[in-house]
């Protein structure tokens, strides 16, 4: 089953060198992630000030700067894994540095029939 690792910081928690090296922290658990076949996708995110948010109300599109909503903690990567249950994905989920200074969300995908791979 594939798991969608959302990772939720406060965004501005993080110097420059701390921000490094959990990239490099990150990049070396992608590659152990990829050699184990769970691997699908990974990346951080721009900062909320980079965000769009668009809304459809009765066929009219609103866009707003920022994110979709104001709060403690905003959404600051993703890793997309393959693992065979929630426990897997948990365990998965445990090693990824920012759940030492912030939240991972663990969420099943819902695997469509006809989607473009």
């Amino acid at each position: 089953m594939k798991y969608m690792l959302l990772i939720y910081l406060e965004e501005h928690s993080l110097d420059e060198a701390e921000r490094q090296a959990c990239y490099v922290e990150s990049t070396q658990l992608a590659h152990k992630l990829k050699a184990d076949g769970q691997y699908l996708a990974a990346s951080p995110l721009q900062p909320t000030a980079m965000a769009t948010s668009v809304r459809v109300r009765d066929g009219k599109r609103f866009v707003t700067d920022g994110p979709f909503a104001e709060t403690r903690e905003q959404l600051g990567g993703y890793y997309l894994v393959e693992a065979r249950d929630l426990d897997a994905a948990i365990a998965i989920a445990e090693q990824i540095p920012m759940a030492r200074k912030g939240t991972v969300e663990v969420r099943p995908l819902i695997e469509i029939p006809g989607l473009p791979s």
